[in-house]
């Protein structure tokens, strides 16, 4: 089902160019499933073998955080790319299960999606399903500097129960350490870095390895994404459950902000708060608000848990 988006992002000057890209995504799924199949063929020994060496354990997440960085304690791992049918619940994950109830808030998905929607589509790009996200792909070749950041996304069905939301598809995007979105801004439009699709394994989570995103003028520092029911619906812009974005916290920006390449974040964080945000203002981000630890030394991890 498509969502109602009730607010809209502030406008800035950008190209949209359509950059020439490889076979598409249903040229990655194709091959993920011929993969699987020679997985199959070759016996349950060998697929375990395969699975253990290429799915890193399940990360955790939380319930929001207060907007002053106040925080419990989260742990994050790398996700698979492609759902587990052997993953287990974690202790974090039945919490997460048991504070369910609150449907993640319906927001826009800005001027910059790259879904299609609005001009260019990585969607239509082989190499989008991935986890490190700091990187363009494709002939592109940039990187994204700044402050790592490693996010997780728990998805979770609130029609059923509050079920994680196994093989749902989360595609994720935000601006680089300059405020600039890649595939848009004039100096980017053939870079493609800072977008990226999973599917969601058992426990209904992905992982993405980024970078901290800059703060720019009129926006509260923050990270879009949309929800896809299965991979195969990532391809088609619109058919989406949900689309929102992740509020960082105060503490976790104000720590990055002071270092090196985060110069303009500090002048326009005291622009904005989040109860002045156009998207998180009217209830300041308490639904969206991530749940975040770590230093600007040692990089930051930031959760959220996202009820559909």
């Amino acid at each position: 089902m498509t969502t109602s988006h009730k607010r809209n992002e502030l406008p800035e000057d950008a190209q949209q160019p359509h950059p020439d890209h490889d076979r598409g995504l249903e040229f990655d799924l194709s091959t993920m499933i011929s993969r699987r199949s020679l997985g199959m063929f070759f016996g349950a020994g060998g697929a375990a073998v395969a699975l253990a060496a290429c799915s890193p354990g399940g990360s955790t997440t939380a319930a929001p955080s207060t907007a002053d960085g106040t925080t419990t304690a989260t742990s994050t791992a790398s996700a698979s790319a492609t759902a587990s049918s052997s993953a287990t619940s974690t202790p974090t994950i039945t919490r997460a299960i048991a504070e369910c109830g609150v449907e993640i808030p319906k927001e826009t998905a800005g001027p910059y999606p790259g879904d299609g929607s609005n001009g260019p589509n990585v969607l239509e790009a082989s190499g989008v399903v991935r986890q490190d996200i700091t990187s363009s792909f494709g002939s592109a070749s940039a990187k994204a500097v700044g402050v790592p950041l490693t996010f997780t996304l728990t998805v979770l069905d609130n029609a059923n129960g509050c079920t994680p939301l196994a093989g749902a598809a989360v595609y994720a995007w935000h601006c680089d350490r300059d405020g600039k979105y890649s595939m848009y801004d004039s100096s980017l439009r053939n870079e493609n870095y800072l977008r990226g699709v999973q599917e969601a394994d058992a426990n209904g989570q992905v992982t993405f390895t980024s970078i901290f995103p800059g703060a720019y003028a009129g926006r509260w520092p923050h990270i879009h994404f949309e929800v896809f029911e299965s991979m195969n619906n990532a391809t088609a812009a619109g058919q989406v459950l949900a689309v929102s974005q992740i509020a960082l916290t105060k503490a976790a920006c104000d720590d990055v902000y002071a270092t090196a390449g985060y110069e303009k974040s500090v002048t326009n964080m005291t622009r904005t708060t989040l109860q002045s945000d156009n998207v998180f203002g009217d209830d300041g981000g308490i639904y969206q608000l991530a749940t975040m630890t770590g230093s600007a030394a040692a990089g930051y991890t930031a959760a959220l848990n996202v009820t559909i």
